[in-house]
């Protein structure tokens, strides 16, 4: 089996982290192959990096060269799960919604610890799109950069902490809202908040790995019904990019 992990950002450590925990979560047999967008934000911060990262993501993933499993989307509350999803053919699973669920089937109610104070909301949209909000209790902010998480001692207090605070809220069980976050140990982290701790990244290769073993795949039927056929211009022609 082959399942492809794209990164949201085009920070390739990141992507590294990212898949180096998608393998130690993969079962025997699983490969996985890593990609980093061409263009796009570096890390996904806010309404305009998520909309951006969106579709640098949904043009990497329009013309693969190599076939794959199934494809999970690293980018916690990002949008494009949907788009991916018409776009392929084989299951496409994002961390945002993996993490929630299977948060549902080891508590009540859940709460997500996440890195800056303006990504909440887009969170909580994410994951009432997904279905899965009426259970969260909370989303804290951390009040880290994306690209401050490698700073871990400073991660895991800032983490602890948040988590404490989601506990409060009444959560169960946490989830760690970013990718960027997925170095954490989840057994050290349940141990020191006394409660589950879901990685969204492990999460959804094991989703993805259901999904395959079971033969399913997303429905063609209404919402993710393939794209239409029509003219579409798809990456900036070169050199016509700007940076901000």
């Amino acid at each position: 089996m082959r399942i492809l992990v794209t990164n949201c950002n085009t920070t390739v450590a990141m992507t590294e982290e990212i898949c180096a925990r998608a393998r130690a979560a993969a079962g025997p047999g699983t490969e996985i192959v890593g990609l980093t967008p061409r263009w796009g934000p570096e890390s996904a911060e806010g309404w305009v990096d998520s909309f951006l990262s969106a579709a640098a993501v949904l043009d990497l993933l329009r013309d693969l060269d190599e076939p794959f499993d199934a494809v999970v989307m690293a980018g916690f509350g990002e949008h494009g799960r949907e788009g991916a999803r018409e776009l392929l053919g084989v299951p496409v699973v994002d961390i945002t919604e993996a993490a929630a669920h299977l948060a549902c089937l080891l508590g009540r109610r859940y709460g997500v610890v996440t890195t800056l104070e303006r990504s909440c909301g887009q969170i909580e949209d994410n994951l009432l799109t997904a279905g899965v909000a009426e259970h969260c209790a909370a989303v804290v902010a951390t009040g880290l950069g994306v690209l401050e998480l490698a700073d871990e001692p400073r991660v895991w207090a800032a983490v602890t902490a948040a988590g404490a605070r989601a506990r409060q809220a009444g959560a169960e069980v946490l989830v760690l809202g970013c990718a960027g976050m997925t170095r954490l140990m989840q057994t050290a982290a349940s141990s020191e908040l006394g409660m589950p701790v879901v990685d969204g990244v492990a999460a959804a290769v094991k989703l993805a790995e259901s999904l395959v073993g079971l033969g399913l795949t997303t429905s063609r039927v209404g919402s993710y019904a393939t794209p239409l056929s029509k003219r579409r211009s798809w990456s900036p022609p070169p050199g016509g990019h700007r940076e901000q």
